[in-house]
């Protein structure tokens, strides 16, 4: 794994060990952000169920000005850490450890607001619940009318054509893996 473009290009990301986190494949992560950007010119970007952090590092790499990395695995923490201290620029990155819903009331309750212009969801496939969470980014005003929602899933599931008033912009699958865009409408 690696950092694809931007700032950080080329440097080398570590990736968890075990199977209870799955990186980004670069090639997916390459095509994303072709679908998205592929460059921002500042902006907050959430990282929910973060694994190694490599979509919100690539996010901050490609001109978001600020990252939080949502994840509940501490050993995958760790290796967020290791490559957040890669980037040389920690102080545009935050780790919050724990569970994402937890982790999104903390950031509802903190002043002042953030609205995040980027948000990825890759919750562990089994327990995938991206639409409710999307609902909760939604209600607790986390997210608004010019907020881009990267979703990844097993290529078997899909989310409704419509939550709330985003709506889905674009599904792309590969292999056993898909990811569906949502922009508001």
């Amino acid at each position: 794994m690696r950092v694809i473009s931007g700032e950080y290009k080329g440097r080398k990301l570590k990736s968890t060990a075990g199977d209870n986190t799955r990186p980004t494949a670069d090639k997916v992560k390459e095509s994303i952000f072709n679908m998205i950007g592929p460059y921002f010119d500042d902006g907050e970007c959430l990282d929910l169920f973060a694994g190694s952090g490599g979509l919100g590092i690539e996010a901050v790499s490609r001109g978001m000005s600020h990252a939080i990395l949502s994840e509940k695995n501490r050993h995958a923490v760790q290796t967020i850490k290791e490559n957040v201290t890669m980037t040389k620029e920690p102080e545009r990155f935050t780790i919050l450890m724990g569970d994402s819903r937890k982790n999104m009331l903390k950031l509802a309750n903190k002043e002042p607001k953030i609205i995040f212009k980027l948000v990825f969801i890759d919750p562990p496939y089994q327990a995938e619940k991206t639409a409710a969470d999307i609902q909760l980014l939604i209600e607790n005003g986390l997210i608004d009318d010019e907020t881009v929602l990267v979703c990844e899933m097993d290529s078997k599931k899909s989310l409704p054509e419509e939550i709330a008033y985003y709506y889905k912009r674009k599904r792309v699958e590969y292999g056993a893996i898909a990811v569906e865009i949502f922009e508001a409408k």
